[in-house]
Parts: C-alpha cells; structure tokens; sequence
C-alpha cells in the first residue's frame, strides 16, 4: 500500500469538475448547449424546469468546476462549455490511471 500525502498534479483541480459534472440538474443544462453556442441565464432558465435562482447556482457550481465559462457582453453575462478544460482535466486523469494504477 502506497502512503500518498499529496494529490498527484493530474488530479488538482479535477475534484471539482466531478462535483459539477456529478448532479443531474447541471448535466441537464450542459446538455442543452448546441456546440459552441452561447447562452444567457434567462436562455439556460428558458431551457430549464428550474427556477433562476437554482439555475444561477447550478452555474457556478458548473463555472466553479471549468465546465463552463463566462463573459460579459454588454449589460448580459454569455456562458459557453470550456470543452478543452474538461476534456484536457479528464485526459490527464485517465493518463495517470493508465500509467500508475
């Protein structure tokens, strides 16, 4: 049995794309963006059985996470998917398990 006293630097940070990636409610809005689409909150609300306040927080669990990012476009806030953060932290975990586990 190996002691391990640090998180290994392909596991940083990945702890909290599973927590966002973990809910069914922030799997459902990330499914309901097209690829490479924009939306507001009031379209990701539009989309949703949420109410604003539920989606503004399942949103930055998502943001928190790096599965989405956002950007202030005038008087809105645009969020898109970060597909290369999620695509990128995952690799580097599947990475490590191919080659120390």
């Amino acid at each position: 049995m190996k002691n391990i006293r640090h998180i290994p630097a392909e596991w940083k940070n990945i702890s909290d794309l599973f927590v966002a990636l973990g809910d069914e409610h922030r799997q459902r809005i990330l499914l309901s963006f097209e690829s490479g689409e924009r939306m507001s909150i009031r379209q990701i609300v539009d989309a949703s059985t949420l109410s604003r306040t539920a989606v503004t927080h399942h949103l930055k669990v998502l943001e928190q996470g790096g599965a989405l990012r956002s950007e202030k476009v005038g008087k809105e806030v645009l969020f898109h998917i970060d597909k290369n953060h999620m695509q990128t932290a995952l690799q580097d975990v599947l990475n490590y398990i191919n080659e120390k586990i």
